[in-house]
């Protein structure tokens, strides 16, 4: 159960954030999610929507790339509720259930190569703090320093939501899959 009250009805906020909570329903359709747990702090939920609308929907990063980057920055965090939301985006966008397997069991056999890069990086950006040089070379030359800044922000973004939800133990939504939590299920 989640430790804070879940903020899914706008008469919870106070009257002159309305329109933040209006702001979010209009782009994310409800109030779901993270976002049940940002609103106990609407300045910081309006300003998180904002960025979350481009990181998810407005970038011109391939939605597999950002995909592929929530769910490992999820299985790296241990974040039952982003894992559970990012692997169903998965499947709907064609990703294979050896790569869902492979980050949710912490290795990479059987992912295909370009896929591959995104998850190494992305784990070694979690783990080590840092990139080597061939790592960031490759990225840029696949996507060019705007996509590199946009992979980079993603990760830093689904960081930011994996904390938050992990703080305020959030569950994974309903038919959602459950990540197991303590290492490699």
């Amino acid at each position: 159960m989640a430790r804070l009250t879940s903020i899914t009805n706008p008469e919870q906020v106070p009257a002159q954030d309305r329109a933040i909570v209006d702001g979010i329903v209009a782009s994310r359709g409800a109030l779901q999610g993270p976002f049940t747990m940002f609103l106990h702090c609407p300045e910081l939920a309006g300003r998180l929507a904002h960025l979350g609308a481009f990181v998810r929907f407005e970038g011109s990063l391939d939605m597999r790339v950002r995909v592929l980057a929530a769910m490992t920055v999820a299985r790296e965090l241990d974040a039952v509720y982003v894992w559970g939301a990012q692997t169903g985006q998965a499947r709907k966008r064609g990703v294979p259930e050896t790569t869902i397997t492979a980050i949710r069991e912490n290795h990479s056999r059987g992912v295909p190569p370009e896929d591959a890069q995104i998850v190494d990086f992305t784990r070694e950006l979690m783990r080590r703090h840092r990139v080597d040089d061939a790592t960031v070379k490759a990225l840029r030359a696949r996507f060019g320093d705007d996509g590199f800044i946009q992979l980079t922000g993603a990760i830093g973004y689904y960081s930011m939501l994996a904390m938050t939800v992990n703080a305020c133990e959030l569950e994974a939504a309903p038919g959602a899959e459950i990540l197991k939590v303590g290492g490699a299920s």
